[in-house]
């Protein structure tokens, strides 16, 4: 192991020279920290001040969804950035954290994280709402295995050497799953041939011991003026992907595993938002008795994050029907509406065959 160890310990103080961060205590919420979970996260706050708070929280909430749904664009989905202007409504509890850390020349450095806690069952809804897909959960925790040659040869990343590989794993934890590591005994160190092969059948069958069978198999090797790695995920005997990324830096290089591995997962497991289906209905709106009442249903339709469109279709006194573009068809509409502004009126029982009426809601 020493012969192992040692490359990769050195390895590892190279990554992270200017990183070893230490923490304490802020103005706090609750007293917890850290954010592992799907509904949780951590992003830099220039300060705890209210404004920067709010900011925050978006930030926040933006990448717990991109967690439940594995689109690492969420954010950038419709309807996202209007919800997450109100991501003190899903918070369940917050924290900050000073990390305290030297810069490449020496200098101390500090940082502030918000490490925020949000409510499961309201950002379900949310997700649902915005048409969001879902990756369900529990979610698997594959086997990373990687091989590392800084220049003295390929190694074997295993439990010990785990600090050379936390960008790895951090990243793994940020797109919502988590990654293992081989407890490195000694025939698992004799596969570093295997690994720099991507034999993926060498690699499963010394992988068997652990669960579930799904291997993260990488090579991150100098290359030119930078680094590059090499990445093939398996799951259960199959590959779903395969994958290189380059780059200068040897962390980001090697972080395109973890997120290589959760786009594969995803495309396999990911199931489509359950509230309803996107597209444009007719929708029926009374007790529209002046201009008033018209301004006050547009602002509130326009400020639901489920309506992405809005066209007149007919007006009669008191009555107004519009066509609404909505993310996520009227399930996802009715799940959004104010009861306190508007409140959907009944349907009667229909006879067989006759045809549905046009949704209805009453303006109050």
């Amino acid at each position: 192991m020493r012969r192992i160890a040692v490359p990769l310990t050195v390895f590892a103080l190279t990554l992270f020279a200017g990183l070893a961060w230490a923490q304490s205590g802020l103005r706090t919420e609750g007293d917890r920290a850290g954010a592992s979970g799907v509904y949780e996260a951590e992003v830099p706050v220039a300060s705890q001040s209210d404004t920067d708070l709010e900011r925050g929280m978006a930030r926040a909430l933006g990448v717990v969804l991109g967690k439940i749904s594995g689109d690492r664009n969420a954010m950038g989905r419709p309807g996202v950035a209007q919800e997450l202007r109100r991501a003190r409504d899903y918070i369940d509890s917050y924290d900050f954290r000073q990390d305290q850390g030297s810069s490449p020349g020496g200098a101390p450095t500090y940082r502030t994280m918000l490490v925020a806690r949000f409510k499961p069952t309201e950002v379900d809804a949310l997700a649902g709402v915005l048409g969001l897909p879902v990756w369900p959960q529990p979610r698997p925790k594959p086997v990373a295995w990687l091989a590392i040659d800084d220049g003295s040869g390929p190694r074997l990343a295993a439990l010990k050497q785990a600090n050379a590989v936390r960008p790895l794993l951090s990243r793994a934890i940020e797109r919502g799953y988590r990654l293992g590591l081989p407890a490195g005994n000694a025939a698992e160190q004799a596969l570093v041939g295997a690994i720099w092969r991507q034999d993926t059948a060498a690699v499963a069958r010394a992988s068997s011991r652990y669960q579930p069978p799904m291997q993260l198999i990488g090579k991150l090797y100098r290359s030119g003026g930078g680094w590059r790695a090499d990445w093939v995920f398996v799951d259960n005997g199959k590959v779903l992907s395969k994958w290189s990324a380059s780059d200068s830096d040897a962390r980001r290089a090697m972080v395109s595993g973890a997120d290589g591995a959760a786009d594969a997962l995803i495309k396999r497991y990911r199931k489509a938002g359950g509230v309803g289906t996107a597209g444009k209905y007719r929708v029926a709106f009374t007790g529209i008795d002046s201009t008033d009442d018209y301004l006050r249903l547009s602002g509130t339709l326009q400020k639901m994050s489920v309506v992405r469109g809005i066209r007149p279709l007919q007006a009669t006194p008191g009555r107004l029907e519009l066509e609404l573009e909505l993310l996520s068809g009227l399930n996802g509409f009715r799940s959004s509406v104010d009861p306190a502004v508007l409140v959907e009126v009944p349907v009667a029982e229909l006879a067989e065959g006759e045809p549905t009426p046009t949704p209805e809601y009453r303006l109050y």
